[in-house]
């Protein structure tokens, strides 16, 4: 899946390896509570180096999303019972504009910049989430529900409360995760605040090199990596 030609150290997944620009991976998450992969998203490497990892999600990328046991979308089912029903995984399309995913090492959530079509641009997207870790053919994390919106006029607000709530309520974060969450979405408001990067970065501005193709996802999406690091 690492197309492109990823440069790798001696050994694959290895904190001194990284992607070339134009390189295909896939961008996973756990399921919470448990070891599954839920959600898988290929990707095109734009910048990987010791600072930042920057994805593009193309329009039409093929995906893996999680829906309940039934098929019914996650977010059709009832709060209460959104995390306690039994679940499976499909796979679907992104239909919306591409996202652009920007993260920094060890940092407990990555920021996602959202286009209007026309590329008028939306919003950035933070995603608290755990950092990540590298594999020859990704990164993976899981996420913790609790997100932050930030616009172009520097306001912002929190997101999915309701469902950070839930999520402690079914036993799936104890009160010292959650607190922890609390406390890397408070040092991400903080640099909404200072306005640092990557918001005084111009990343808005970015476009993809139309030579891309959209990424394909392999048959073995939720493969179990041999090696990681973070």
């Amino acid at each position: 899946m690492a197309e492109g030609g990823a440069v790798r150290a001696a050994e694959a997944g290895t904190a001194a390896s990284f992607w070339e620009p134009g390189s295909q991976i896939l961008w996973r998450y756990r399921e919470n509570g448990g070891r599954r992969f839920h959600i898988a998203r290929p990707v095109t490497v734009v910048r990987d180096d010791p600072e930042l990892l920057a994805v593009w999600m193309a329009p039409g990328t093929e995906c893996v999303k999680p829906v309940l046991a039934d098929g019914t979308p996650v977010h059709a089912e009832p709060l209460e019972t959104r995390y306690t029903k039994p679940r499976a995984v499909q796979r679907d399309r992104w239909f919306g504009t591409g996202v652009l995913k920007l993260a920094r090492p060890g940092e407990p959530w990555s920021v996602w910049l959202f286009w209007e079509p026309g590329w008028q641009f939306k919003n950035w997207y933070v995603n608290l989430e755990t950092p990540l870790t590298r594999w020859d053919g990704g990164v993976d994390s899981e996420d913790h529900f609790l997100d932050i919106s930030v616009h172009p006029d520097r306001s912002w607000h929190w997101r999915d409360e309701d469902e950070f709530a839930q999520a402690q309520r079914d036993g799936l974060m104890d009160a010292g995760q959650a607190e922890q969450v609390l406390a890397a979405g408070r040092s991400a408001v903080e640099v909404i605040h200072a306005w640092g990067r990557p918001y005084a970065d111009g990343w808005q501005h970015w476009r993809p090199d139309p030579s891309w193709a959209v990424p394909l996802l392999p048959e073995d999406w939720d493969r179990t990596p041999a090696h990681v690091s973070s």
